[in-house]
């Protein structure tokens, strides 16, 4: 059995186990967050989908208002002129074939990775290597497009992509701890509608069922996520 850090023994002793308001629950993340580096803001929400049927999964992005807090490195992978085009928009690194050849030799000097959908062919045969970093590029991901400028700029300003893994659960980051909690609460709300918008047809029954938020290095928070729902936040 793994042993439970004093440091961590301390902080769990500061979370009840109930479900708080949500920015009673972000400032008590903050609190938790002592670890000796920047954290990230996580959520984790178990939703009433079984994703082995095509109709209950969920795979989506969401624009957060008040941004991730990362410097998000962008490859884009296009040929031709979109090289330039991808490179002018802000992308870290973009190329054609070559790239392709780099990354499939194990280069991954990038946290995001968007294809021209001429190129989907060729980028397919990563799938062995993007595919369980969760990096290859689809549509429904916004990551297949042939609008470079506009899909970089959404994903270096705060556009996540995520989906629902095989037991249900969604896991995502929504900014930093270092956020002020209204800030945090913003991304979280922006979360939730995203989630709910993206509702899939074959999700029967209780949709939402726990969300819990934490620190990187910080104890879970269960969140009362119907007074989340409910919240109505003025747009900034």
């Amino acid at each position: 059995m793994a042993k439970v850090s004093k440091r961590l023994r301390e902080l769990l002793a500061k979370v009840e186990d109930r479900p708080y308001e949500p920015l009673e629950a972000l400032n008590l993340l903050k609190e938790t967050a002592t670890a000796k580096f920047p954290e990230s803001a996580e959520a984790h929400i178990r939703l009433g989908i079984d994703p082995k049927y095509t109709d209950q999964q969920l795979r989506t992005t969401v624009a957060l208002p008040k941004g991730t807090g990362q410097d998000v490195r962008v490859a884009v992978i296009a040929r031709g002129e979109k090289v330039a085009e991808a490179t002018g928009a802000g992308a870290n690194i973009a190329g054609s074939e070559e790239l392709i050849e780099q990354i499939g030799k194990g280069m991954m000097d990038f946290d995001l990775l968007i294809a021209t959908p001429d190129m989907m062919p060729q980028v397919a045969k990563l799938g062995r290597v993007l595919g369980p970093r969760g990096l290859m590029p689809s549509p429904k991901g916004g990551t297949v497009t042939f609008d470079l400028p506009q899909a970089i700029a959404e994903f270096k300003a705060g556009k996540l992509e995520f989906r629902a893994d095989r037991t249900g659960i969604v896991h995502v980051m929504f900014g930093k701890a270092g956020f002020a909690a209204n800030d945090l609460l913003v991304n979280l709300k922006a979360l939730q509608e995203t989630i709910d918008r993206n509702r899939p047809s074959g999700a029967k029954g209780r949709y939402w069922r726990t969300m819990y938020v934490s620190s990187t290095m910080g104890p879970s928070i269960q969140v009362d996520i119907n007074t989340l729902r409910d919240l109505k936040i003025e747009a900034a």
